[in-house]
């Protein structure tokens, strides 16, 4: 539905995550019931995940330590070959310091600590290799601009799924300046799958799907640590971007007979939260915040976004997460709070078992409803209101 700002000017009407909620179906299922694994194939091979969860490539989320735990739990974390595990050998006094500066001081001093080295290719093979020697898939990020450059080494280590991933990448860059990376050859030239990210509008995953990604991730500005829609004015209420990209991969999946993957990309902080991205068209999630939480996080309760270090225009913030509990606690439970911080995939598990769902494709089917009562004028009001299921 579209709406007029003024005479000159018409937009549609977006929805975020806590704009929405979830309607029981007629039938409930036995939790035990649901499976709620993702999988994906490339090149004949199928990589199945127990969970349908990504860690987002964020230095203060993962390190290799990080993404073996996760792997052994059944999920798979995204390491970023850009960032403090390739500039320095040890990268544990550099984290240190980070979660020692004062809110005030702390972009100026990382962009300090991230500009004293460069990425450094044998990091990336060591960092890479780290991975594989636990026994885990290897997944790692590379932005556009850095992925010819360092993708050898991450090769060469045994890398098993590449993310290029910016703030927003597109299929079709345009530079007067630099020779932009063709993002269809680079793709095709690759013997493992890639995941591409992000982007916020049905136009921009169908043209990420279609360079040949498996996986488009999906959100501009929706996270915590995030300021882009703040510095930059850009972004997509996250239930509106999921819900364009979904319709994406069936016109996708209608032109080329290929299914790529829809993946929420920030924004969600407790299983309701995953719970309502799968309802509207999401495959599996991508989260920073809550797992930055986990005491196995190397950010020391910290985390930070790609661009907070940016040398000229930083479009991120350091926050506190806190230590919550252990990366099973935060996934898995048990749960000893009842904010939904915790336990995150009992959440999403619950909640698909209550509206009689049996895995993630069929509750991709599920009824949502919008509450407008809680919106004002773009802002979301706290409501009370909630739905339950009494037996």
């Amino acid at each position: 539905m579209e709406i007029e700002i003024g005479r000159g000017k018409t937009a549609r009407r977006a929805y975020g995550l806590d704009d929405i909620a979830i309607v029981p179906s007629r039938r409930t299922r036995d939790p035990r019931d649901v499976d709620i694994a993702w999988s994906f194939s490339f090149g004949g091979r199928e990589y199945d995940f127990p969970l349908p969860v990504l860690a987002s490539a964020m230095d203060g989320v993962v390190d290799p330590a990080f993404a073996v735990a996760l792997g052994k739990l059944g999920g798979l974390a995204v390491l970023n070959l850009d960032g403090i595990q390739t500039r320095y050998e040890d990268p544990a006094p550099q984290l240190d310091a980070i979660a020692s500066f004062s809110k005030e001081e702390a972009t100026a001093k990382m962009q300090a600590i991230y500009a004293a080295e460069d990425v450094k290719p044998e990091l990336v093979y060591e960092r890479v290799k780290e991975i594989k020697d636990g026994g885990v898939l290897a997944c790692a990020s590379l932005t556009p601009q850095s992925v010819e450059r360092y993708i050898e080494p991450a090769l060469d280590a045994g890398l098993d799924i590449l993310v290029i991933q910016g703030t927003v990448v597109s299929a079709e860059h345009v530079s007067s300046y630099d020779k932009p990376l063709d993002l269809n050859a680079f793709v095709g030239s690759l013997d493992v799958p890639c995941i591409i990210g992000g982007c916020c509008s049905y136009q921009g995953a169908l043209h990420l799907m279609r360079s040949g990604a498996v996986g488009v991730l999906v959100g501009v500005g929706p996270g915590h640590a995030c300021t882009s829609r703040r510095v930059l004015g850009i972004g997509v209420p996250q239930a509106t971007a999921i819900s364009d990209a979904a319709a994406a991969r069936t016109r996708y999946l209608e032109e080329s007979g290929r299914y790529a993957h829809v993946i929420a990309d920030g924004g969600m902080r407790t299983g309701g939260d995953l719970a309502k991205v799968i309802a509207v068209g999401a495959d599996a999630v991508m989260i920073g915040s809550p797992l930055a939480s986990a005491a196995e996080a190397p950010g020391r309760g910290y985390h930070w976004g790609m661009a907070t270090f940016h040398p000229d225009l930083p479009r991120g913030t350091r926050v506190k997460a806190g230590i919550r509990g252990t990366l099973e606690e935060v996934l898995l439970g048990p749960a000893h709070q009842n904010d939904g911080t915790l336990n995150l995939l009992g959440g999403l598990r619950t909640s698909m078992s209550t509206c009689g769902y049996e895995n993630l494709k069929s509750f991709q089917k599920a009824e949502v409803m919008v509450a407008p009562a809680l919106q004002t004028e773009g802002k979301v009001l706290q409501s009370s209101q909630g739905v339950g299921m009494g037996r």
